[in-house]
């Protein structure tokens, strides 16, 4: 299924790759800030850390944060090159996070083909559903065979992917000199209070010096918290969760295994788009497919996957993603209406988002062991305890 899935990112990827405008300049720099809860939290910090938890009967929860590092320049290193990034002490990543540059020529990097090559063809089918609501609408589900996907097809569920701009962060073929972090040099992991805020300095011999200041709201977002996630009655699963501040828009997916082989994918998506899987983008991206009705508006706080989609996708993945805005930083600071011939010394991109990963129809805080208490606040009695392990098969397990 994940081989699968794996096959159908990469069809829509090349439907939705699209170059960056506006002007060059000496260096360009991307930052991208990520956090992760749930299931992707314990990922966030290593695949040992969730399987132990899991076995061993801890806590699924708690949230992990990422950042990557990338700088393109068009001025070539006298020499070996070398940058490091200085980030602000409340990081808590050290002094220094050296920007390594790849020893290997120049990489060339391949557009997304329609499926990967070294990748297995399943036999089977994607049913594609959309839209929240207790039963998937009329229409529903699209059915795509695997085949088709194979041999490069574009079905017509996927024709409006072609329409969403995904800008190209910094590459080694892009740029003359590239450098980036994490790396083997160093890989620190950013802690789960890790701030991005305050001043940060980038510097090298392939790059003019970078200066800037992250302020409060353009540090990484809070973590997604489900507050319900469990199947109703009926089948269908509503979902609530609390507000992210400065979330401008949400997605809700879903993935699991049909029938005979076949394939359930979902997405919160009021209109038929394969919004599966989605990058960062920028704040116009973001306001476009809102309004298309593609994502769902910042203020939303709850969603009801379909009784078709809950009822077809046995042990189905559940992501719930908040976008965060974008900031931009340049030297020169860019006019309000930069001429065509505008070109700074040097631009910086921040993206942010936050990503809830977990089973689709279990409650993950009861897994996680956070059981709640009755209606008086009451701590709810003692019970003996299981791994997670447990209690995800059993979450699965029809009654």
């Amino acid at each position: 299924m994940i081989l699968a899935g794996a096959g159908v990112m990469a069809l829509a990827g090349a439907a939705a790759l699209a170059q960056p405008g506006g002007g060059e300049a000496t260096a360009v720099y991307w930052m991208t800030a990520d956090t992760m809860s749930g299931m992707g939290g314990m990922m966030g910090r290593g695949a040992g850390s969730m399987i132990g938890a899991m076995m061993r009967g801890g806590s699924m929860g708690g949230t992990a944060r990422t950042l990557r590092l990338q700088l393109g320049s068009s001025r070539r290193a006298a020499g070996t090159p070398q940058a490091e990034h200085l980030p602000p002490a409340g990081l808590q990543a050290g002094q220094s996070l050296p920007l390594v540059s790849p020893e290997a020529a120049r990489a060339v990097e391949e557009a997304p083909t329609a499926w990967p090559k070294n990748m297995e063809r399943p036999k089977g089918r994607i049913l594609i559903y959309w839209g929240c609501g207790e039963h998937a609408r009329p229409g529903q589900p699209v059915v795509i065979d695997f085949e088709s996907i194979s041999q490069g097809r574009l079905p017509p569920a996927f024709a409006n992917l072609a329409a969403m701009r995904t800008a190209m962060p910094p590459s080694p073929s892009r740029f003359a000199t590239y450098g980036d972090w994490p790396n083997q040099r160093n890989s620190t992991r950013i802690q789960p209070g890790g701030s991005l805020v305050g001043e940060h300095v980038v510097r090298g011999n392939y790059t003019p010096d970078i200066r800037f200041t992250v302020g409060p709201n353009q540090d990484f977002l809070a973590p997604v918290t489900l507050t319900s996630s469990a199947a109703a009655p009926s089948a269908a699963v509503p979902l609530v969760w609390r507000p992210v501040p400065g979330a401008r828009a949400w997605l809700a997916t879903a993935m699991g295994a049909g029938a005979g082989g076949d394939m359930v994918m979902w997405t919160s998506s009021e209109t038929q788009a394969m919004a599966m899987g989605m990058d960062h983008m920028s704040d116009g991206e973001i306001a476009r497919l809102v309004q298309q009705r593609v994502l769902m508006p910042g203020s939303t706080d709850r969603c009801t996957v379909p009784i078709e989609v809950a009822h077809g996708g046995r042990g189905a993945m559940l992501t719930l993603t908040a976008f965060g805005g974008e900031s931009n930083f340049s030297s020169p600071v860019r006019p309000a209406r930069a001429p065509a011939g505008w070109h700074p010394d040097w631009v910086v991109k921040l993206r942010t988002k936050s990503t809830y990963m977990g089973l689709l129809g279990v409650d993950m805080p009861q897994m996680a062991g956070e059981e709640r208490g009755d209606q008086n606040g009451n701590p709810p009695a003692p019970k003996k305890k299981k791994s997670l392990f447990d209690r995800a098969i059993g979450g699965m397990i029809p009654h």
